[in-house]
Order: C-alpha cells, then sequence, then structure tokens
C-alpha cells in the first residue's frame, strides 16, 4: 500500500525551513512509507536546505506579502493566481493527502491551493501570527501554535517543530568533545553568544566591550557574530567565527547563552537545557519579547532591552550566573521545563491522523484534537 503523500511549506527563511523540516523528518520516523513534497521558491534558503536534507522541492512563483492584510494584497492578483495554480498541479501530481504551512510568503499560495482540495495544517512559530497564517488559519483543519494565546482561532498549543539532533542532545555527555571541536578550554563557565546568520550589531558590539571583564572572571566565549558582523579583538579564552555550523556541539560546550529571541533561538537554547540573557529586537511588532516570555517566567531566563545591553549589563548578568553551579543547574532545568521537546513528532501524529494513516497505538497527545 502506497504510504501518505503529505506536502510541507515553510520555505523562505530558516525559520520556517527548519521546523517543516523537523516535522517531515517526524513523519518518515513514524511513517518510513510517507511521501513528502516540499514547496519553495529559488528565494532565500530553500534551494540549499531541503534539498540537503533529501526532500524533492517544487518550486512555485513567490508571492511577496504586506506584513498586515492591506490593500497591496490585492494588487496581486496575477501572481496569486499563478503561484496557486503550480501549488494545485502539484498536489494532483503527489496525490497529497494533507498541506502542512509554517507560514511565510510560500505558505499563502498553499493555503488557497488546497483549500477545499485537501486538508490543512497550520503551525504558527511566533506570539503574534504573520499574514499567510492568519489568513490559512480561518479554514485550516488543524492550527497549531509554538507559544500560547497567538489569536489564531482553534489554536492547539504542540510547540516549535525541533531537530532530533537538538531535542535529543546530552550536553554533558558531548561536553569535552565539544570544547575540543571548539578549541575551547575544558574546564570553566563558557558563554554563547549568537544573533542569527547575520549576527547582531548590539550584541557584538557589547560583548566586545565586556569582554576583558569575561575574560578576567575565568568565562570562554564562543561568538558567532554573523557574516557582516565584527569579532572581537583576538584573545586567549575566545573564538568568533562568522556561522557555527554544528550548533548541537556549541550547545553542548555552553553554560549560559546571549541571544536574540526568534522562535526557533528560544525553543532551541530552552529545548537543551540552557539559561540564557534574551536581547530581542527592538523593532518589529515585538514579537521576539513574546516569544521569549514563557521560558522567562518559568525561570529558564532574563529580559534585557536592545537598548539597555551595555558592556556594564553583559558583565553584572552574566557574570554571577556563570560562577554560580546551583543558579545555572536551576535555570537550565527552568529552560528545559518551559520547552516542548515533543513538538515535531506531536505535530507529525496529528497530521497523520488527519489524513487516516497514524500508527498504532495511537498515544495520549492525539487525545484532544480528536475531542474538538
Amino acid at each position: 500500500m502506497t504510504g501518505p503523500s503529505i506536502v510541507i511549506a515553510g520555505g523562505g527563511s530558516g525559520g520556517h525551513i527548519e521546523p517543516a523540516l523537523a516535522v517531515a523528518d517526524a513523519v518518515r520516523a513514524l511513517r518510513p512509507d510517507a511521501r513528502i513534497t516540499a514547496l519553495g521558491t529559488e528565494k532565500g534558503l530553500d534551494t540549499t536546505l531541503i534539498p540537503a536534507r533529501g526532500y524533492p522541492l517544487e518550486l512555485i512563483p513567490p508571492v511577496p506579502l504586506p506584513r498586515k492584510p492591506t490593500a497591496d494584497l490585492l494588487r496581486l492578483p496575477g501572481k496569486v493566481r499563478a503561484a496557486v495554480s503550480r501549488v494545485r498541479e502539484v498536489l494532483a501530481a503527489v496525490d497529497a493527502g494533507a498541506v502542512v504551512g509554517f507560514g511565510g510568503f510560500v505558505a499563502l499560495p498553499a493555503y488557497l491551493g488546497a483549500r477545499g482540495r485537501v486538508p490543512i495544517v497550520v503551525h504558527e512559530a511566533n506570539a503574534r501570527a504573520g499574514l499567510a497564517n492568519k489568513v490559512g488559519a480561518r479554514f485550516a483543519d488543524i492550527v497549531a501554535t509554538a507559544v500560547p494565546d497567538t489569536g489564531l482561532p482553534k489554536e492547539q498549543l504542540v510547540g516549535m517543530p525541533l531537530r532530533r539532533s537538538i531535542t535529543g542532545l546530552d550536553r554533558q555527555a558531548l561536553r569535552a568533545q565539544a570544547r575540543q571541536f571548539f578549541g575551547l578550554p575544558p574546564q570553566g563557565p563558557v558563554l554563547l553568544v549568537f544573533g542569527g546568520s547575520l549576527g547582531a550589531r548590539t550584541l557584538n558590539t557589547a560583548v566586545a566591550a565586556a569582554l576583558p571583564e569575561l575574560l578576567r572572571a575565568g568565562i570562554a566565549v564562543l561568538h558567532a557574530h554573523g557574516k557582516s558582523g565584527e569579532p572581537a579583538p583576538p584573545a586567549r579564552g575566545y573564538l568568533g567565527v562568522p556561522y557555527i555550523e554544528r550548533m548541537d556541539l556549541a550547545y553542548a560546550a555552553a553554560d549560559a547563552v546571549l541571544c536574540r529571541a526568534g522562535a526557533t533561538t528560544v525553543a532551541e537554547v530552552s529545548a537543551v537545557g540552557l539559561p540564557a540573557v534574551y536581547v530581542p529586537l527592538p523593532h518589529g511588532n515585538g514579537e521576539q519579547a513574546l516569544n521569549a516570555r514563557p521560558v522567562v517566567a518559568a525561570g529558564g531566563g532574563v529580559l534585557v532591552d536592545d537598548a539597555d545591553l551595555t558592556p556594564q549589563r553583559v558583565a553584572s548578568e552574566l557574570v554571577p550566573l556563570l560562577h554560580d553551579p546551583r543558579r545555572l543547574a536551576d535555570a537550565g532545568r527552568a529552560a528545559r521545563s518551559s520547552g516542548h521537546a515533543d513538538a515535531a513528532d506531536r505535530l507529525a501524529r496529528m497530521v497523520l491522523e488527519l489524513v487516516g494513516a497514524a500508527p498504532e497505538p495511537q498515544t495520549e497527545v492525539m487525545r484532544p484534537w480528536r475531542e474538538r
């Protein structure tokens, strides 16, 4: 018998692609015969990340989206029609059983193309939903969220789907290997600093200025400064790199994190049990602060406004924390307890049940959706 055919739509940025691929991996783990097809465009990271994970990629015309449902959307009928038509071709060609979207300019045509044809599942990563998911949620069969109270109809909190290399990470077992990999001291506290693939100027500047005090306190620093960012001046105990490919080893090497508060960042850092100082982006709709609020409320981190991240604040927040093993352990446990490490598996099961292909035995995680 042919396995279920699932189409994922999470192209554009890593924040959309990574949870989509995590769910795809989880579906395959539950149903090895499942057929997964990814929708994407030539823009963004689609053509790089998706084929590298072994999934076929079907390209559709990009549909640039306004941040809010304004008249701008109505000025794109030709692009929308072309993208929706292409989506429907793909759905028919792969005999799709469901479309699972994760927001962004790939998801909106996917939702519109699937409407009335195949079941739709929406996953929203952020505390404030984007336009594509606001539209898709209106007629979706399942609306899953990474954090509570997004305002989407029928939302079910499942958490952020993450790679198994993160959710199954044993930091203690990998600690020595990870530190050797990066050339960090085998003993003593390590601070991990990162701000995304492009870096974060505020974090880079504050860390560079605070570095002498951190090093005097015996704290080593692993700093991903971004492709366009500047590292701190060279120093013993400091490693500055543009980008970290092995984030699993970076997490294993670290004792605490200084980072932004994007949805994936917050989910990964809390899932591996690392306390963090979260510095939300100062622009946008304020979603980054909301993303970090649950883990901060649980005691797994602190929020610092971008404007308040001075070198003195870096030192005052992190030096006492990194020299207090009990506090580190308590904050790490609180961070882990606030997360949803099983989110990819839970959402995969929900999708498979929706298409009548759930593996046996069915688990308790399915009950809330069935009883809606």
